[in-house]
């Protein structure tokens, strides 16, 4: 159940392109451990409200506050680091790399110079353990099924301590039994007090979350 601080809240968001004003004056809230769908049709601009959240985009006018506090990112990376993350529809892995090395890519725990391992996969068996799923960290990408390589991305926010989780048409490429999986994921998350923006093309099925 969502709590009733609000930890988003986008004011008058416009942006606009060369002919096209994809948002006019949007706004939107999030509140703390909450699931907020965003639905619509391709190009009615689910995508860039969350690409001008991100970073991605400059807004031309607008305003955003994350707990409070107004922020402007200027790309992905300052987003990041204040606690947001995108698991965009093509899943962003190397699929040469193991799952434990795909989590912590840049940020793996070392050893004087050189990556401890051991340490690099017990951190990831921790946050598997926490999402409730059984997938080994020295598996290849490549070697996975797709709800488990989403399960990846997730996992890898997590680690990055995100507390605000933008998932892309999650279930696109989910088959029956693995968007029930997601869905009990996501409904664990929330209780933890992490919240989700859900973006879909359709109404869906949101009726356990």
């Amino acid at each position: 159940m969502q709590n009733e601080e609000i930890i988003l809240q986008m004011k008058a968001i416009t942006k606009t392109f060369p002919g096209v004003k994809a948002l006019d004056n949007v706004n939107f809230n999030l509140h703390q451990g909450e699931v907020h769908a965003l639905l619509g049709e391709n190009g009615a601009g689910k995508s860039t409200l969350m690409k001008v959240l991100n970073g991605i985009y400059q807004k031309n006018s607008g305003s955003i506050y994350l707990e409070g506090n107004q922020v402007e990112f200027k790309s992905p990376k300052e987003a990041q680091e204040a606690g947001l993350a995108i698991i965009h529809q093509e899943l962003e892995l190397i699929p040469y790399l193991t799952v434990a090395e795909n989590i912590f890519l840049g940020r793996e725990p070392k050893k004087g110079f050189l990556v401890d391992f051991k340490r690099l996969n017990e951190k990831t068996e921790e946050i598997m353990n926490r999402l409730g799923v059984n997938i080994d960290p020295q598996s290849k990408i490549n070697e996975l099924n797709i709800g488990n390589q989403q399960m990846v991305e997730i996992a890898k926010a997590l680690s990055q301590d995100a507390n605000i989780l933008v998932m892309d048409e999650p279930t696109s490429s989910l088959t029956p039994k693995e968007i029930e999986i997601l869905f009990d994921l996501i409904e664990r998350l929330t209780a933890e007090g992490i919240s989700i923006i859900y973006i879909s093309p359709n109404g869906g099925n949101f009726s356990n979350l």
